[in-house]
């Protein structure tokens, strides 16, 4: 694999919003490429309630649309999806290779929205399959998986597919507009930031019951993705890089150290090894830092949002500027979860292919990077996490069996790797 340059990470996705704007262009539109009355065939690996959104924002985010194919680990969320969307001549495949039998159907995007454990695998034979991707976020659990995320990533741009991914702030037009200014110099040089995604609830817990009498413990712990690092990345990787992720589009790419602290204190007995808080500190090339907060705690406040600060003025990146350059946003708002899916069909009905992967990959690094820094209690850095980590804690050939269960980090206690 080529050396990641910063350069080379996180650049300015205003092309994203574009693509809408440009996909019925005929100038724009290369010989062989769809044209905007064709239609786009849709098939899921993931039926869960991620992948059950995703399938009805891209149902709304543009018209010739049709899904085709369902799959995931169990036979039950095919059904399930099949029967809430009251789709018809579907194909359906369940089981720990139903991401790779989904491919025996013709057609032409698909939708990764099964546990992030699992992600890298997803990706790589959907892009060896040759389609098109829209990639839930994160994209991997350790720096091992995003590093495969990456390759397939340029292997996907060589062979002409659009990838977009699920950070969708990227496509909330509020936000480009906003960070358009902030690239332009409207707060002068950043100084400081701060990211949250501070909640006052706890995530779901699905106990055993009849229905899953007879899972392994492998199995049941696939239905309880969340709560177990190896298939969720910890809260602060599958759900807060939203936050992180705005903070590298703010400063042009990842941070050069972490130092981070957490731990678990009101999931209690609740089965699973992840943490309910975390702190992190992240500090940027030119020496700014940014502190990135997020919990899973009940009767809290709650804190979704982002701020940049500038020698010229603050910006919340989504819609306003205050300072020097004073901006407040007032254009059109449309759903970004459904405008995500615009911009990606837009791309493969343009041909000006859109592709996201090593961008989210790179964000998700950066919340694994806080993650480790916070179990270990040490800080690291973003060379070492990119050249010198070997963590690899996903399973090499998941299925039925016995389960992985790691105990709770502990500061001290947990090594680097």
């Amino acid at each position: 694999m080529k050396p990641l340059s910063r350069r080379s990470f996180v650049k300015s996705s205003t092309v994203a919003v574009g693509a809408a704007v440009f996909a019925n262009s005929p100038l724009c539109r290369p010989l062989g490429a769809r044209v905007a009355s064709d239609t786009i065939r849709i098939g899921i690996v993931g039926c869960g309630g991620r992948g059950i959104g995703a399938l009805r924002d891209c149902l709304a985010g543009a018209p010739g649309v049709k899904i085709v194919a369902l799959a995931d680990l169990f036979q039950r969320q095919v059904e399930i999806v099949k029967s809430r969307l009251k789709l018809q001549d579907v194909a359906m495949f369940a089981g720990f290779d139903a991401f790779e039998k989904i491919y025996s159907v013709d057609f032409d995007l698909v939708i990764l929205a099964g546990p992030p454990g699992f992600r890298p695998a997803h990706f790589a034979a959907a892009v060896a399959a040759g389609r098109h991707v829209f990639i839930e976020k994160p994209v991997a659990v350790d720096p091992t998986g995003c590093r495969a995320i990456i390759e397939t990533a340029r292997l996907a741009k060589a062979k002409g597919l659009a990838v977009v991914a699920g950070t969708h702030r990227r496509h909330d037009p509020g936000y480009v507009e906003t960070m358009k200014r902030i690239h332009d110099g409207a707060l002068g040089e950043l100084v400081a930031g701060e990211c949250y995604y501070n909640t006052s609830n706890q995530i779901w817990f699905r106990p055993k019951n009849d229905w899953i009498a007879d899972f392994t413990d492998f199995e049941w712990q696939c239905w309880n993705w969340y709560h177990w690092g190896w298939l969720s990345g910890d809260h602060i990787v599958e759900q807060h890089i939203h936050n992180i992720d705005i903070m590298n589009w703010a400063f042009g790419g990842p941070p050069t150290k972490f130092t981070g602290m957490g731990g678990r204190q009101v999931r209690g007995q609740q089965p699973g090894d992840i943490w309910d808080h975390f702190a992190v500190e992240m500090e940027y090339p030119n020496g700014a830092r940014v502190m990135s907060l997020c919990r899973q705690t009940p009767k809290t406040s709650m804190r979704i949002s982002e701020r940049v600060t500038g020698t010229r003025g603050v910006s919340d990146c989504m819609r306003t500027i205050s300072g020097a350059r004073p901006f407040e946003y007032a254009g059109p708002t449309p759903e970004p979860h459904v405008q995500e899916q615009t911009n990606l069909i837009a791309s493969i009905r343009s041909g000006q292919l859109l592709n996201e992967g090593e961008q989210v990959a790179i964000s998700t690094l950066t919340a694994i990077g806080g993650r480790i820094a916070a179990y270990t209690g040490r800080e690291i850095s973003w060379r070492w996490l990119v050249e010198g980590s070997k963590l690899d804690i996903f399973p090499k050939k998941p299925g039925p069996g016995p389960g992985i269960f790691t105990p709770i980090p502990i500061p001290g206690e947990v090594g680097l790797v």
